[in-house]
């Protein structure tokens, strides 16, 4: 068996300004919190004696690595970023940014906001424009039927609303 897999798709680089404001808070938390933390927590560990048999140091060095790994990644990739802090000027269609209300065939609603790759969080409902969902959903306005490429089925949506600001529901 080898190790060979097909290249991962680029994904989009767009954020929301709120993602980027995250994303620069985790990088400054990371570079000047925790890993000066971690650090000297090594240290200790590694003043202990034997490495080899030293849980808290071999899990402080995992921990040291996960911190460089997604502090690299994030000073890669914020300087990408494209940050979209204006509103389309047809805010009655899906575009980035947009929350939209949809209904699937069996009557159940939901709600998600396209956001970019990087700020996804199922939990709030916010979806990648690179998604499926997104892509189907893109242009859309209320009471547009479409069809998504979901995975394992195709599925059917009809737009209920489409909004812009994070207002009461």
């Amino acid at each position: 068996m080898s190790r060979w897999r097909p290249a991962a798709a680029a994904s989009t680089a767009v954020i929301t300004p709120e993602g980027h404001r995250r994303l620069k808070a985790e990088l400054d938390d990371l570079w000047r919190v925790r890993r000066p933390e971690v650090v000297r927590a090594l240290a200790a560990a590694a003043a202990e004696g034997d490495r080899s048999e030293n849980a808290e140091y071999t899990y402080r060095k995992k921990q040291l690595g996960e911190i460089d790994r997604r502090v690299r990644y994030l000073s890669k990739r914020l300087p990408d970023l494209r940050v979209l802090d204006t509103l389309p000027t047809d805010r009655s269609a899906i575009f980035f940014g947009a929350w939209f209300r949809i209904e699937d065939e069996r009557g159940n609603e939901h709600e998600y906001r396209i956001v970019g790759p990087d700020e996804t969080d199922a939990a709030l409902g916010w979806i990648s424009i690179d998604s499926p969902l997104a892509r189907a959903a893109l242009k859309r306005r209320a009471d547009d039927e479409f069809e998504a490429d979901l995975p394992g089925r195709r599925a059917r949506f009809v737009v209920v609303a489409v909004r812009y600001e994070q207002e009461a529901q």
